[in-house]
């Protein structure tokens, strides 16, 4: 953003306490920060509502797309779907017992 060095800072405040006095320079100097703090605060508020309207339109752009069929290019849509395999669980055998 800005780029203010040492001997810049130094400078201005020399400049506001001559222009202002040590009376009404405290005062003028909150003034300033508040209003520093309310910009950033909306450009904060800013940013974050253009993200969300980001965001919110690429999730519609989603939506909005024709979902692909699944499995092969040229594949039948109305076939109905394969079944998932799952191999047959073994019987736990028992143990003759030592009685």
């Amino acid at each position: 953003m800005l780029d203010f060095g040492f001997s810049e800072i130094l400078l201005t405040s020399a400049i506001a306490l001559v222009v202002l006095g040590p009376e009404r320079l405290p005062k003028v100097a909150r003034q300033v920060g508040n209003w520093i703090g309310r910009a950033r605060a909306m450009a904060r508020q800013l940013s974050e509502q253009l993200e969300r309207e980001v965001s919110a339109d690429e999730l519609l752009k989603e939506q909005s797309k024709p979902n692909p069929p699944a499995g092969a290019a040229g594949a039948d849509p109305h076939a109905a779907p394969h079944a998932e395999y799952n191999p047959p669980t073994t019987v736990p055998t028992t143990t003759p017992s030592n009685d």
